[in-house]
């Protein structure tokens, strides 16, 4: 279960992908330019409030999980990135505070505590790193454009291989917006914080796990007040 809750985290927590118009650029651009618009963006967030659909597919067995809710994250200037996954299919919650995490499973009366650190440990450590709000792109992985550069919309897609690979972060497939990389390129702006119009996380063990987000909202002011979790009466705590 922990492996699985990784996994999850680091999809949600690296990548937070944020509508945005296609703007078909005249001449494709470059990767130097997609990857710089990605890692300028992520530099001014401050917090980030969505609702998001979930597709996980089973390797093997050919078999989907969906899951859908609401996700509340905060980057504090000097701490650890606070997190708030509400799930309504299947009932769930995932809560931190950035210094620990709460994984509550209510018609379980189940709540699973770690540390922040414990759970990002070893190869996991890219996701705290971008939780910290110090992850580039560029220095963590080894980004190359898919084997279709631009989808049927002119949108970018790349293929991202972390330099330190782990079981639960394998590879990770971005599509990036024309729009945002366009802007970047014409002025040094970058039109979405996130220009991430849909990511993909692949396992060491061949699954896979999609997200797709909407009503997003950035940099609004969160109360920290949002990332606390008393753990209810009866409810049996787990630590791993």
């Amino acid at each position: 279960m922990l492996k699985k809750l990784i996994r999850l985290l680091i999809l949600l927590l690296i990548m937070m992908p944020v509508s945005s118009e296609v703007l078909s650029a005249e001449k494709p651009a470059d990767l130097k330019s997609v990857v710089s618009a990605l890692e300028k963006g992520y530099s001014s967030l401050q917090d980030v409030q969505a609702d998001f659909v979930q597709k996980s597919v089973i390797a093997g067995v050919n078999r989907e999980q969906k899951g859908s809710g609401e996700l509340l994250l905060k980057k504090p200037a000097s701490a650890t990135a606070m997190f708030r996954f509400n799930y309504t299919k299947p009932k769930q919650q995932i809560i931190s505070n950035g210094k620990q995490v709460w994984f509550y499973l209510a018609e379980n009366k189940q709540v699973m505590v770690s540390p922040v650190a414990e759970m990002f440990k070893g190869g996991n450590s890219i996701a705290l790193s971008y939780l910290t709000g110090l992850g580039h792109v560029s220095r963590d992985f080894n980004v190359t454009f898919a084997k279709d550069p631009q989808d049927k919309n002119g949108n970018y897609q790349l293929e991202l291989v972390p330099k330190s690979p782990s079981v639960v972060l394998a590879k990770l497939q971005l599509t990036v917006s024309a729009a945002a990389v366009a802007a970047f390129e014409r002025d040094g702006s970058v039109r979405d914080i996130f220009p991430i119009l849909a990511s993909v996380i692949h396992d060491a063990g061949g699954n896979q796990t999609r997200i797709d987000y909407s009503r997003v909202r950035v940099n609004k002011g969160i109360d920290n007040s949002r990332f606390t979790f008393k753990v209810p009466q009866g409810v049996e705590v787990i630590k791993p």
